[in-house]
């Protein structure tokens, strides 16, 4: 109900909006309209890389292999309303199917979810302290901040309770876990233990940590780019600021699970605010739509093409699983191999005991 709500009020006016605006359409360059595209795919991409930082790095899993479950688990939460948790869990199939260890797989879900949150949220409040003594206070500052408030105190209290409360936070999951009937308390506590273990790990690796970091706000810089060149493509423009704090009002407000990948909040809001910052309604309209049918829709079908690569043909999953046991027992041959030739002490020449030949009086076959 809470969706058909939305769709009927948010995302129904929208899309007359856009058929009142389509003559803009005329005026359009389609160059900028490929380069916003490219940004965007550049975006997700970026989201992969992200993703690669967070896996340990013995983590048998190639890039592309990444880049197409991202793809999937994308498609997913924009088909499901609050459909983070059903593409998370496809997510972690996947993951655990590619090879990765069932500990990393929740941490680097959990990792990336909350960690991309935190950027994003980071990345607006700085745009807000620029933006409100020049534009002025909107109300809608303060409920995504309030948004944002609870997902870093969220995301903070979970990295506290496991780093300095793992005792404490493995008696709370073995209580939660000894009456459900398919889950194993004792399993749960390990994996709750892996998980620690590797948060403990990513924050000894200050690298990693930029690394982290870098790949997640250069994503959001990347899709908040995308939105830009849409907007210039129609032939008007917005300053940085501003775009950022539009782009960080809507995705903040999205994380709110009513409709998938916030649909209909994402434009609603997006369109609002760049009224607010001057933009005319028709090119506001348009250039939104066209944003999101990069941003929400093509990932749609591009992630079922990904879903069916991993699944049947010549790079699925299934026949990576196959070839990694050969792949595997070179990589174990070519290790012994380098010990036996530069880890075992050489026998001194002294004391090789030499067999002598036929023609020198050995017996035959020496």
């Amino acid at each position: 109900m809470a969706f058909l709500l939305v769709f009927n009020h948010l995302v129904l006016p929208q899309l007359g909006g856009a058929r009142r605006a389509a003559h803009l359409l005329s005026q359009v360059n389609p160059l900028l309209l490929v380069l916003a595209l490219g940004l965007e795919l550049a975006a997700f991409a970026a989201y992969t890389r992200f993703t690669r930082a967070t896996l340990p790095g013995d983590a048998p899993v190639s890039r592309l292999t990444l880049f197409r479950i991202q793809l999937s688990t994308k498609a997913v939460t924009n088909l499901v309303p609050g459909g983070s948790a059903a593409g998370g869990a496809l997510g972690y199939r996947l993951l655990t199917e590619a090879g990765v260890a069932r500990p990393a797989a929740g941490f680097t879900l959990a990792t990336v979810g909350l960690g991309s949150a935190v950027v994003l949220n980071l990345l607006l409040w700085v745009a807000l302290l620029v933006s409100i003594p020049v534009n002025g206070f909107n109300p809608a500052y303060g409920s995504a901040a309030l948004v944002g408030l609870l997902l870093l105190g969220a995301f903070g209290g979970l990295v506290v309770l496991l780093m300095r409360g793992r005792d404490q936070a493995e008696r709370v999951i073995r209580a939660i876990a000894r009456p459900l009937p398919l889950v194993e308390e004792d399993a749960a506590a390990r994996v709750l233990n892996q998980i620690a273990a590797r948060l403990r790990e990513l924050a000894s690796d200050p690298p990693l940590v930029r690394r982290t970091v870098f790949w997640s706000l250069t994503f959001w810089l990347l899709d908040a780019a995308s939105l830009w060149v849409f907007i210039r493509a129609f032939g008007s423009t917005m300053g940085v600021v501003e775009l950022i704090v539009a782009f960080g009002l809507a995705n903040v407000l999205a994380a709110i699970p009513i409709t998938p990948g916030g649909l209909g909040v994402v434009e609603a809001v997006l369109i609002s605010t760049l009224l607010g910052f001057g933009l005319d309604r028709g090119t506001a309209t348009i250039s939104v739509v066209t944003y999101r049918l990069a941003q929400f829709w093509l990932p749609i079908p591009l992630g079922a093409l990904a879903y069916g690569s991993l699944k049947v043909g010549p790079v699925s999953l299934a026949r990576r699983r196959r070839l990694h046991p050969i792949r595997q027992l070179t990589e174990d041959a070519a290790e012994v191999a380098e010990v036996r030739k530069w880890d075992v002490d050489p026998v001194p020449e002294a004391t090789v005991i030499r067999r002598a030949g036929p023609a020198e009086g050995g017996p035959p076959g020496c």
